[in-house]
């Protein structure tokens, strides 16, 4: 038995002694114990919707206090800007020496290794920007 079916056949019981006792005392009671058995509904209804909002209430917790814990990119203007001037400043050397010592084999890896160090940047300061989807996209797919 569930949760909800237990909570429904406590109801019914209720609802049971109540006609009983309404048999038993007459109608001069009746509007006594109907108004007693709906208190006891809306207690009821009150208990499940405290729980249903403290449920959600400890939801959005968890779920603020994990994005706050997760990294944040300090990433900015000034930082991209230099790590763009770094890279074409090292690129003019490693090209020389990469094609003076392989002739173009040797441009085109020095090439490669100055691409592939800017698009591991890229990635990390810009986590969805290579197709990968970010937190808000996984929690969407979830809440479907």
């Amino acid at each position: 038995m569930t949760g909800m079916d237990a909570r429904d056949a406590d109801l019914k019981k209720e609802l049971d002694a109540t006609l009983q006792t309404r048999r038993e005392l007459g109608e001069e009671y009746e509007s006594a114990l109907v108004d007693s058995f709906l208190e006891k509904v809306d207690q009821r209804i009150d208990g499940a919707v405290e729980r249903r909002v403290r449920r959600q209430l400890a939801e959005r917790q968890m779920t603020t206090a994990r994005e706050s814990r997760s990294p944040r990119p300090t990433d900015s203007f000034g930082e991209r800007f230099g790590f763009g001037i770094v890279s074409l400043v090292l690129a003019v050397p490693l090209s020389a020496i990469g094609g003076g010592v392989a002739d173009l084999p040797g441009l085109l890896v020095a090439w490669a290794g100055i691409v592939g160090v800017n698009v591991v940047q890229a990635a990390r300061t810009n986590p969805g920007v290579f197709g990968r989807r970010g937190r808000a996209g996984r929690d969407d797919a979830r809440e479907d």
